[in-house]
């Protein structure tokens, strides 16, 4: 017969277990501690408002629910052009701004006007506001009258968007390209990787997986910035709201608009958080070990 195996199994002390129990009873009367407060908070501001001298009159002007519903079907159709720009320009800034990092990384001496107006684009897009460029963009390149220039306003939105956009995000690649440890490559090199593939399956597969938390950051601030496309006149849901709170003198439309904005970039922006997160814990463990 084989000798009965020895029970290995690891068995926390009663002092371990204690620490355990105390420290669940303080995360529980902490939460209950931060909800409570929270409520105070609200039902404080919630008080005031409805306290003040002019509630009644921003109550009818900003939160009248029959003017809601009446507006919401436009609203939501306006914000489903707001997403279509936004997807579509995600993906165009994705491409441009990781092609702008490339360049801008890259030592080969034949490179370097590639270099200079990559450096150049960048410092130009990043200092015009999104929203002027909006207006140059949108006014400007029909007025050149170039053959096959695209005439729909929110087309030209989107080019804008991608400009301003991509200088940025090229940024955060650049940033996630050098923060790969140089003996990254050294040890792909020595593996008989050449140059290109030392890029491809080894720098930029971790460059991309470190930046994807400040990624999302810009993508959210993307997301709320196609409603500045709306000064070039297409109907999307800030000018949705607009065109409806023009007509009925009641401004409760901005505020369903605002909704909308505020259901899509909140899920985003917990999910950035997360990923956040978890990186933090990914280099603490790395430092730890």
């Amino acid at each position: 017969m084989s000798p009965a195996p020895d029970d290995d199994t690891h068995r926390p002390s009663e002092h371990e277990l204690e620490r355990r129990r105390f420290r669940r009873s303080r995360r529980r009367r902490h939460t209950w501690i931060s909800a409570l407060c929270t409520v105070l908070a609200l039902v404080a501001l919630g008080a005031g408002a409805v306290a003040s001298p002019g509630w009644e009159r921003v109550h009818s002007l900003f939160l009248d629910g029959a003017e809601l519903r009446a507006a919401f079907p436009e609203l939501l159709k306006g914000f489903w052009l707001n997403i279509q720009m936004f997807l579509v320009a995600e993906v165009l800034i994705l491409v441009l701004g990781l092609l702008i990092a490339l360049v801008r990384v890259t030592r080969a001496p034949g490179l370097q006007p590639l270099r200079l107006a990559a450096t150049v684009y960048v410092d130009v897009f990043r200092g015009v506001p999104t929203l002027l460029l909006v207006f140059l963009v949108g006014f400007g390149l029909p007025a050149l009258q170039l053959q096959g220039t695209p005439s729909q306003p929110w087309v030209l939105g989107v080019i804008a968007l991608v400009l301003s956009y991509a200088a940025y995000v090229g940024e955060v690649f650049r940033a996630g390209l050098n923060s790969v440890h140089p003996a990254q490559r050294n040890a792909a090199r020595a593996l008989g990787l050449n140059q290109r593939q030392t890029l491809r399956h080894v720098v930029l597969p971790q460059a991309v997986r470190n930046v994807v938390p400040p990624l999302l950051n810009d993508f959210i601030a993307l997301q709320k910035d196609t409603a500045l496309v709306a000064v070039l006149g297409p109907l999307e849901a800030l000018r949705a709201a607009q065109i409806k709170a023009d007509y009925d003198f009641n401004y409760t439309p901005y505020l369903g608009a605002a909704l909308l904005f505020i259901a899509v970039t909140i899920p985003l922006t917990r999910f950035a958080d997360r990923l956040q997160r978890r990186a933090a814990e990914r280099t603490w463990a790395g430092a730890v070990r």
